[in-house]
């Protein structure tokens, strides 16, 4: 196992610069925190977590590298994910004023599965974490580290992933952060929205301009 610490924290740096980038899985998670109860931007922040075993899985039993190498299999991704992002966004920039409002611990309008769904498909659904993963997979790891080894990467990540986005449940579910942003929250549904509905936007013009899956994970998964 020591011989593969210079590897694990290498992985390690990568995957920190890449979960603390903006991305789909932060505007949602932020705009869960401010909307919803803490359970609820809790049980997101997980969703996102186990989300990230899903792109460890693949890459994992190979399938990322035949990602890679199909065009047609990586624009069938995008734009899947092009499409759920939009439908999130729309939900967003439906937001009027007063329509959002800081929800208590014991009145949610999500259920606690519809929460930890919306994580969790945010993330696997997230063609940015794809290409990460299967960069790191295919350039990172050596494919001579043995495979319970590369699993127990993929754990460490899901894990780092959780917790980070559990941290950013906790911090914007604090009441101070929340009463600062309780007179314009539809506004920042809204530009919640807006966000997610350019990141929809650039991957369906990635896909029309034919871009190619990248082969360096240094462009990150866009968290």
């Amino acid at each position: 196992m020591n011989n593969y610490w210079p590897e694990f924290f290498t992985v390690a740096l990568v995957h920190l610069l890449a979960v603390a980038s903006p991305g789909p899985d932060l505007a949602v998670m932020i705009r869960q925190a401010l909307c919803q109860s803490r359970r609820n931007a809790l049980l997101t922040a997980i969703g996102i977590g186990a989300g990230i075993l899903v792109h460890v899985s693949y890459s994992l039993l190979g399938i990322g590298f035949i990602i890679q190498q199909s065009i047609l299999l990586f624009t069938i991704l995008k734009i899947a994910g092009a499409l759920y992002l939009t439908w999130i966004a729309v939900q967003c920039l439906r937001a009027r004023a007063g329509g959002i409002h800081i929800e208590t611990e014991t009145h949610t309008s999500q259920s606690s599965f519809a929460a930890l769904r919306l994580g969790f498909l945010t993330n696997a659904l997230n063609p940015k974490a794809t290409l990460f993963f299967v960069s790191l997979f295919s350039v990172v790891i050596s494919p001579g580290t043995p495979v319970a080894i590369q699993a127990s990467y993929g754990a460490y990540m899901a894990l780092a992933t959780g917790v980070w986005f559990v941290l950013v449940a906790i911090f914007f579910t604090l009441p101070a952060v929340r009463k600062g942003f309780n007179r314009f929250g539809h506004w920042l549904d809204r530009l919640m929205g807006g966000v997610l509905l350019l990141l929809a936007g650039h991957l369906l013009l990635s896909t029309v301009s034919g871009a190619e899956p990248p082969s360096d994970p240094s462009s990150g998964m866009g968290q």
